[in-house]
């Protein structure tokens, strides 16, 4: 490879533009590009930059994901796949091959350290242990999407024609899954508008109803929502089970990146310290739960359980199916969506083919038939309620009542979720913000709970951030 990952954090603030919409086939970096793949064609003697297979593939397919969901995914869709170990670590496809399930957690950096470590041993590990297909969350995409690190082959290197085989898919998925040359090197079967998912028994205590259209009225926007949060707390209840469940809704609408393109410092947007305004507020108010303290905890999985005193959290779909759904032991259909209080996008895991794998082929075959049919997308949308990359299921699917969920009490969630989806306008990324996501959380988390002062959260963050990445030489804040 070029560059080693590990110093990408640096090299891409020094060398990104910003991003722009997909290129089609005449995109400005297609020399570069083809250049790599025949250089990648000549290494493993498998592609060649029209995606067709020169020799036999791989005998193992190496997968690399943050959670089980990629793997739940490609196993419902792939209908290669024959079986899958009872421990989920390989699966087998009809002709023999293995895929391996490589999963490590995102937190702490965890999954990107490993990722990273087996991207800079690319070129000289053995076929089998070659990465061939990886996974990365919106929070981090630029950073592997870069043109200048080889670490993702273009779509168009494999076979995959985003103009006419992506066409269906929203086009802000398609925009964020492009390098700093506006050529596609990534896809996704999900987009991630977001609801609020509130508890239907609390809604009929409270309101007297629990019809999505009439709770919908009480969440329309910030202001109508703190007085149905004091409907809730003089009730015994909280609204939201912490400050880290609204933060989404602020950092999706920041006007800049947290790092921008050809710069090593980090702005803080106002949007930012609005949410610690705001949740400071809704904290002394007493519309928060006071024994969750953050997300992806036992604290907050308790608190989607029923024996809570929660009301709603704010979540795209896949939100409901893989945080809800498992914390929830009560009765089926306990739960409903309606309108959150401002519009906002809440993640989205990429799919990209791994530079020099040895399986270009295999590889090809699963993202398309994981982010380009729409009839898997379809399958993915009922089984695991996910709201999928293709307009047309999408708006298809929000009339039609064969979507609906028990789990939501025969809600059809998609006429929620659908409407705004194709018009979502991204904050501007940069590939730090994973770190910086995390981490303005951790430290002024401790300021909402009341363990430190305004101005030291200020201080740990800036030390936090340059203990992450060594190479930020400025932190600087609102005025």
């Amino acid at each position: 490879m070029k560059k080693k990952i590990v110093s990408i954090l640096l090299m891409a603030a020094i060398a990104a533009s910003t991003l722009t919409g997909c290129g089609g086939s005449n995109s400005g970096s297609q020399t570069g590009d083809t250049a790599k793949v025949s250089n990648n064609a000549q290494t493993s003697g498998t592609a060649n930059a029209g995606g067709d297979t020169q020799a036999e593939e791989g005998n193992v397919i190496n997968i690399y994901s943050f959670n089980d969901e990629l793997r739940t995914r490609i196993t419902a869709v792939y209908p290669e796949i024959v079986e899958t170990s009872e421990d989920g670590t390989t699966s087998t496809l009809k002709d023999g091959t293995i895929i391996r399930w490589i999963i490590n957690p995102n937190q702490d950096g965890v999954y990107q350290d490993k990722l990273d470590e087996a991207l800079n041993n690319q070129l000289t590990a053995a076929a089998d242990d070659k990465v061939d297909i990886f996974a990365a969350e919106l929070d981090y995409i630029v950073k592997y999407t870069d043109a200048d690190i080889d670490a993702a082959m273009t779509l168009e290197s494999l076979g995959i024609n985003p103009d006419t085989d992506l066409a269906d898919q929203f086009e802000f998925t398609k925009t964020v899954a492009c390098d700093q040359n506006g050529v596609q090197r990534a896809s996704t079967w999900q987009a991630c508008p977001g609801v609020l998912v509130y508890r239907r028994d609390i809604a009929m205590e409270v309101f007297g109803t629990d019809d999505p259209v009439e709770i919908g009225k009480r969440t329309k926007d910030w202001e109508t929502m703190k007085e149905t949060a004091e409907a809730l707390k003089a009730n015994g209840y909280y609204t939201f089970s912490c400050y880290a469940d609204t933060f989404r809704t602020y950092n999706n609408s920041m006007a800049e990146a947290w790092v921008a393109p050809g710069e090593t410092v980090v702005r803080v947007d106002q949007k930012i310290l609005d949410w610690v305004k705001d949740s400071k507020e809704w904290k002394d108010a007493g519309y928060f739960d006071p024994a969750v303290k953050g997300q992806w905890n036992s604290d907050w999985f308790t608190a989607m359980s029923s024996s809570s005193k929660v009301f709603a959290f704010l979540f795209p779909a896949w939100g409901i199916d893989t945080q809800v759904k498992p914390n929830w032991d009560g009765e089926e259909g306990a739960w409903a969506v309606t309108n959150a209080p401002l519009s906002y996008n809440w993640g989205g895991t990429f799919v990209l083919a791994a530079e020099y794998t040895d399986n270009p082929q295999h590889v090809k075959e699963i993202i398309l038939a994981l982010t380009a049919d729409t009839d898997n997308l379809t399958k993915i949308s009922k089984e695991y309620a996910d709201f999928t990359n293709a307009k047309s299921v999408m708006q298809a699917a929000a009339s039609d009542d064969s979507f609906a969920s028990d789990f939501l009490g025969g809600q059809n969630p998609y006429t929620y979720f659908t409407p705004g989806a194709d018009t979502i306008k991204m904050a501007p990324l940069s590939a730090y913000d994973q770190g910086c996501v995390e981490l303005i959380q951790n430290a002024f988390g401790d300021y909402l709970q009341d363990q430190i002062d305004y101005d030291k959260a200020k201080e740990n963050f800036e030390t936090a951030i340059r203990e992450r990445y060594p190479e930020i030489t400025e932190i600087q804040w609102p005025e």
